[in-house]
């Protein structure tokens, strides 16, 4: 087993959601997974704004707005659609993630909520589509105005455990409210939720960086990693409220406010121009976090190595 700062694409080919775990906690805290859009059409065509992502320094690519029964990422050229997930792997050589969203009928919403297609919903059906097309990794979460809660992300993470077995890593959590009442600011997150979210099978949990959410300090974000921790779990830090957009100093205050609160993995937003963060704010929050030596290896690894 290598740590994933080691990882080239013949390595991430072999790795299932166990060895995967095991490679980011050996970086201790140099994992880089930018989101992007999927649907969005590349900010700079035809290269796919994964792969740009990917080139700017990403280990992992979390894809958002991606329907599992419509498989589609904007850029990545494939004869038939389920392909397309395997066809990105080939083209950037690294882990590949979904988001999925937990939607709760019952919840309180802070305005009014969207409706999510099914594609998109986290739920049984979709769980068994996902196997279907090859991921390393399954995000539970919610973007704004979704209604995901505390309570169905805990349900929702045991449903997929059932269906996904162990061989798939998955990732659940909140980055910011999703339009709830009551869990916004400092009540994003609890220790009971932590720990009910981590009993469920989740492998790493998502909790937003400090400066990301108002209230959201060093000092509280790292209390809420050590509780992560302790359960055995992975922790990561979520830029996930369009500063993803911001200039690179604020990208890199947050980075080395998000090392200081003890996280395994970093987590930069799709709030940027064309569904992607701006590439130098990828490269300049992996810098911050892990220096040149790392950043330029990621960068000019070949997925053919």
């Amino acid at each position: 087993m290598k740590r994933i700062l080691d990882c080239d694409a013949s390595d991430f080919a072999q790795m299932d959601g166990r060895a995967l775990v095991k490679s980011i906690r050996a970086a201790e805290g140099r994992t880089i997974v930018a989101e992007v859009i999927a649907i969005t059409p590349p900010l700079f065509p035809p290269i796919s704004n994964a792969e740009l992502a990917a080139s700017f320094g990403a280990d992992l690519i979390l894809l958002n707005m991606f329907d599992v029964f419509q498989p589609y990422v904007a850029g990545v050229p494939v004869e038939e659609a389920s392909q397309t997930v395997a066809q990105l792997r080939r083209l950037i050589g690294r882990p590949i993630g979904l988001n999925l969203e937990p939607v709760d009928a019952d919840a309180e919403g802070l305005e009014e909520l969207l409706s999510i297609p099914k594609g998109r919903r986290a739920e049984k059906e979709t769980y068994e589509q996902v196997k279907t097309l090859g991921v390393d990794f399954l995000c539970l979460t919610g973007n704004p105005k979704t209604g995901v809660t505390h309570r169905s992300l805990i349900q929702a993470v045991r449903t997929a455990r059932e269906v996904l077995g162990l061989e798939t890593m998955i990732f659940a959590g909140k980055m910011h409210s999703a339009g709830v009442s009551g869990e916004s600011g400092e009540g994003i997150v609890e220790a009971s939720f932590l720990k009910e979210l981590t009993a469920a099978g989740a492998d790493v949990v998502l909790l937003p960086a400090p400066g990301t959410i108002p209230g959201v300090t060093v000092e509280r974000t790292a209390a809420w990693v050590k509780i992560v921790h302790a359960q055995g779990a992975l922790a990561m830090l979520t830029v996930g409220t369009s500063q993803e957009s911001a200039d690179p100093e604020t990208i890199r205050s947050i980075a080395l406010m998000g090392k200081m609160s003890g996280a395994d993995l970093f987590h930069i937003g799709d709030g940027g121009p064309g569904g992607v963060a701006p590439p130098e704010n990828v490269m300049a929050f992996s810098l911050a976090i892990r220096g040149r030596r790392h950043t330029y290896r990621r960068m000019a690894a070949s997925p053919l190595r």
